[in-house]
């Protein structure tokens, strides 16, 4: 129960798209997926991740369509203009290329206090307008985002009671991570006229291409 419910969800996603081709792995915050990206090239904003390059992804430094592969892992919340690192992917990946692109929609902050916005998949839809989307799925159910971010809490706050009440708490996120089965229908609005999915969900994931 205290592992991350998010990991599993997000290492599964990325290694579908795993590739030997040349692929720029943007924010890499020393994130270690060398084993699905091995000819991969790390770029990060801050040295201290020990990225391969130290650089912006508002202006990546780097010719139009040089990528065949663009990874983008858990950035976009905390980039200052989206829409302009989105255009700045467009612009490094080839055509034909995949972006795959994953990011947080309800969710604590985090990484403070660089921590700017949050997605709904209607957003990146509009934001990724331009591309071909080849997948999109929510990163957890309704009922796992609660247990998701019940361990958030235990693992981002102090609490009175100290580690009973912690385990208090991570009993009820494994709970709740049980009972997704639970969603019959999902509605869009609280009027239910309009048929949804994965109303509540920790992240979205995209796979887009250029």
């Amino acid at each position: 129960m205290f592992k991350k419910l998010t990991r599993p969800h997000l290492e599964a996603f990325i290694s579908r798209y795993a590739t030997g081709e040349r692929t720029l792995d943007v924010g890499s915050g020393g994130s270690s997926y060398d084993r699905y990206f091995p000819n991969r090239l790390t770029i990060d904003v801050d040295p201290g991740r020990k990225p391969e390059i130290v650089g912006d992804a508002h202006a990546l430094p780097f010719g139009d369509n040089e990528f065949s592969h663009v990874l983008c892992t858990e950035v976009l919340e905390h980039t200052e203009r989206p829409h302009v690192v989105a255009q700045e992917l467009m612009r490094v990946l080839k055509p034909g290329g995949t972006l795959v692109l994953t990011t947080r929609f309800v969710y604590p902050i985090h990484d403070s206090p660089g921590d700017y916005f949050r997605f709904t998949k209607y957003g990146l839809r509009k934001l990724f307008s331009e591309w071909t989307i080849i997948e999109e799925r929510a990163e957890l159910g309704d009922f796992s985002t609660i247990a998701a971010l019940m361990q958030r809490i235990g693992f981002q706050a102090d609490l009175h009671g100290g580690k009973l009440s912690k385990l208090v708490l991570y009993s009820l996120a494994w709970i709740f991570s049980k009972l997704d089965g639970l969603i019959k229908k999902e509605y869009g609005d609280i009027n239910k006229s309009v048929v949804d999915s994965n109303i509540l969900s920790t992240g979205v994931y995209i796979a887009v291409r250029k």
